[in-house]
């Protein structure tokens, strides 16, 4: 089974505009874009054929092609990270039997979470997207709480049915749980990786998709399938002592290199 991964990557985000070019400073004081991380992200997951970053910016293909990326000139018109990924499939003539979208916000995604994701589907041909979620420890629980305290739009959360079936996906943290009742409440919530394994039947069925009320509620992509029926398996996955975030808003730069320096 071919696996070709595919991260996704625009500038005119719009809670954090030129985001893949925002450097990150490491522990050893080393300061590389957000590109770049993600990008060794991906370098260092075991079992992946090929590695493409997706953009329609020259600045993130001159930027990637520097420090050695492989790019594919995608369309403006690419909505989400998994139409583009979509149409990288099908600009750059990419063969494959899987596609893993690691988006390009996520430089401290662990190679066991994208190696959990290609094991699933391929023990389970008949998934035609899977997802990863991790169990919140204190930590990340607590950047979820603050930032919706803050009004900001943090990390996303999952529900998912006893077979592991995705059955909502929110930028609100669910469920909803009393702290008065649950000391230990972050161990009921699930944050959800951005990362995704599809097979190319499933992406080219989300192109023909119209967003639906829910996606353009919450902004999450993934809801395109699920409005539409389209199954997706949630894999469980560990952290190891990892603490997993994303970039989202500016706040999350100072998070990130926190977490950098730790590892």
């Amino acid at each position: 089974m071919k696996t070709v991964i595919i991260i996704p990557a625009r500038f005119a985000s719009q809670r954090y505009p030129g985001k893949p070019l925002a450097l990150l400073r490491d522990g050893q004081g080393v300061s590389k874009s957000l590109i770049q991380r993600s990008w060794e992200a991906a370098q260092a997951v075991t079992g992946a054929d090929a590695i493409f970053v997706a953009t329609d910016d020259d600045r993130i293909r001159n930027a990637a092609e520097s420090f050695g990326a492989k790019v594919i000139m995608t369309s403006d018109q690419c909505e989400n990270g998994t139409m583009r990924c979509a149409d990288a499939l099908e600009k750059g003539g990419i063969s494959a039997d899987l596609v893993i979208n690691l988006q390009g916000d996520s430089p401290l995604t662990p190679p066991w979470f994208v190696e959990a994701l290609i094991t699933h589907m391929k023990a389970n041909p008949g998934v035609p997207v899977a997802t990863p979620v991790v169990r919140c420890d204190a930590e990340t629980y607590t950047h979820f709480t603050a930032d919706r305290r803050a009004g900001r739009v943090g990390g996303t959360t999952a529900v998912f049915d006893a077979a592991g079936h995705a059955l909502y996906f929110s930028k609100e943290v669910i469920p909803y749980i009393d702290p008065g009742r649950h000391a230990d409440a972050h161990r009921h919530v699930f944050h959800h990786v951005g990362l995704y394994g599809y097979t190319p039947a499933a992406l080219a069925k989300y192109a023909t998709f119209r967003q639906g009320p829910l996606e353009r509620l919450e902004g999450l992509e993934q809801l395109r399938f699920l409005e539409n029926g389209v199954p997706i398996a949630c894999v469980e996955v560990e952290t190891q002592g990892r603490v997993f975030w994303e970039l989202n808003n500016p706040e999350d730069v100072a998070r990130i290199e926190s977490i950098l320096a730790r590892n």
